[in-house]
């Protein structure tokens, strides 16, 4: 496992599936510490669950809007307050894609502002949902993202149509701020797929298959 261990401290632990139970939740939660990894990220539903039986030896992320990020922004805000106050470490929220193909770029910087204040000093990453942009609109969100002091821009649900790719990475590399990082998040199903991804600019991978296929190893 030590040869893994770099990548491993990238991967944020992942068990979004609707219909995972609390017996799965912990059982990935004790994989995130035998493996060291960088969190785990769970159902707001789980938090609190989580955030008792880590006692803060591993971050615990959830997700907000999600997976269809329509909800309105006072529903996104509550979420991110909910979930800080169950122990959440970080927050990955997802935008209003309605917005970006009608060009409500000030709605949208708004709203990430307003989850922003709401995680209360947490990480917080922004999902824009690649396969379902074009380029053009990826490049404005990472100007947006940066503009507005986001901790990440991440690339995918998992739960679309497409998940992350090279060249998605690639373009958030040449187009956000230096202080925003990357995660690619969606069918990452190979140690292969995560190395490209870091080599290409992702400081966080978004999986849950990177630990099944280590211990496989």
């Amino acid at each position: 496992m030590s040869d893994f261990s770099k990548l491993l401290s990238h991967v944020d632990h992942t068990l979004l599936r609707p219909d995972a139970t609390q017996s799965e939740i912990l059982h990935l939660c004790d994989e995130a510490l035998q493996y060291h990894t960088a969190s785990v990220c769970v159902p707001a539903s789980y938090v609190r669950t989580c955030a008792t039986y880590l006692q803060g030896r591993i971050p615990v992320c959830t997700v907000i809007g999600f997976p269809n990020g329509y909800s309105t922004t006072a529903a996104k805000v509550f979420e991110t307050t909910d979930a800080i106050q169950n122990g959440a470490d970080e927050i990955d929220m997802v935008i209003q894609l309605g917005w970006v193909k009608d060009k409500r770029w000030d709605d949208i910087a708004q709203e990430i502002a307003a989850v922003k204040t709401a995680c209360n000093g947490r990480v917080l990453k922004v999902i824009i949902e690649t396969c379902l942009l074009t380029d053009a609109e990826k490049i404005k969100l990472c100007e947006i993202v940066t503009d507005v002091g986001a901790d990440y821009i991440k690339t995918s649900t998992g739960f679309s149509s497409g998940g992350a790719t090279r060249e998605d990475v690639a373009l958030f590399a040449a187009h956000v701020g230096s202080k925003v990082k990357i995660k690619a998040a969606g069918g990452i199903s190979s140690l292969t797929d995560a190395d490209d991804f870091l080599a290409l600019g992702a400081e966080r991978l978004g999986t849950s298959r990177i630990v099944k296929l280590i211990q496989g190893k």
